[in-house]
């Protein structure tokens, strides 16, 4: 399900002229499409938030990071929080 769901977010920002960047360093947009039914893969989100946050800070971009999926829904105020 999370496959198909990134597929459609990325034909949709395909065709508003947003292109697929090589690596999330050189992205203006990074976004993660979560699934958290088991522990082991919220933990692998947070570190991975984890390390684009210092990268973001590292080089100063101006990079939008964002997560979609049920593991977005059911802690949505947490990770605005965090």
């Amino acid at each position: 399900m999370n496959e198909s769901d990134s597929e459609i977010v990325n034909a949709i920002l395909l065709k508003s002229g947003m292109e697929m960047a090589k690596s999330p360093e050189e992205s203006d947009l990074v976004l993660l499409n979560t699934c958290a039914i088991r522990e082991g893969a919220e933990t692998k989100i947070w570190n991975r938030l984890s390390v684009l946050k210092h990268e973001k800070t590292v080089s100063k971009s101006n990079t939008i990071i964002g997560v979609l999926g049920c593991m977005a829904e059911r802690l949505k105020e947490t990770l605005v929080e965090k």
